[in-house]
């Protein structure tokens, strides 16, 4: 006889054999025909990459039980912390926009907002910025309010100009709320 004879035969070659016992009790377990057998797949997987954990001379089948049991478990906590979210609703409203997008976007704005006129920029500051009506804000200036509307209108529109922004287009789409006062409130004081 040789050492070869001697071995023990290796367990890997008695996994196929387990098969059909471990999809009955993971049917039984997920009571879904798929499930189960995804769930058979990745214990036999487990058990295979991990062989050299198995002890030969215990039950290759109740290791295998084990291993198909804890998976199952796992998984069943798992998908417990899940959210169901079918049609994408609760995901939507988790999403966030890339951070770099805003600095980004706030560079130029800032670059535009620095090539503007000191007039352009004061009526922004104070109309858009801070929220000053245009009357407050002609009574700041010492000018007509007809001016600070005039002004208001100019200088976004010399904003647009700069930012490369087609008519209607939007002004600040996605960008974050202290560039969108700015303008908006500009808008808004000026109609």
């Amino acid at each position: 006889m040789t050492a070869a004879d001697n071995a023990a035969p290796d367990p890997r070659d008695r996994l196929a054999g387990a098969i059909p016992r471990l999809r009955a009790f993971a049917i039984s377990l997920t009571r879904d025909v798929s499930r189960a057998d995804d769930l058979v797949q990745e214990t036999i997987l487990k058990a295979w990459s991990n062989m050299e954990k198995f002890d030969p001379a215990t039950n290759l089948d109740a290791w295998l039980f084990t291993i198909l049991r804890n998976t199952f478990y796992s998984s069943l906590r798992k998908t417990r912390r899940e959210v169901p979210d079918v049609d994408g609703a609760h995901a939507s409203q988790l999403s966030e926009r890339p951070a770099h997008e805003a600095r980004l976007a706030f560079k130029d704005f800032q670059a535009a907002f620095d090539a503007l006129s000191p007039e352009h920029r004061e009526v922004l500051i104070l109309v858009g910025a801070s929220g000053f009506t245009c009357e407050e804000a002609a009574e700041m200036m010492g000018v007509a309010v007809g001016t600070v509307k005039s002004r208001t209108s100019r200088a976004r529109k010399r904003l647009a100009e700069l930012l490369h922004l087609e008519d209607g287009e939007d002004l600040f789409s996605g960008t974050d709320g202290a560039t969108q006062a700015v303008v908006l409130r500009a808008t808004a004081a000026a109609s």
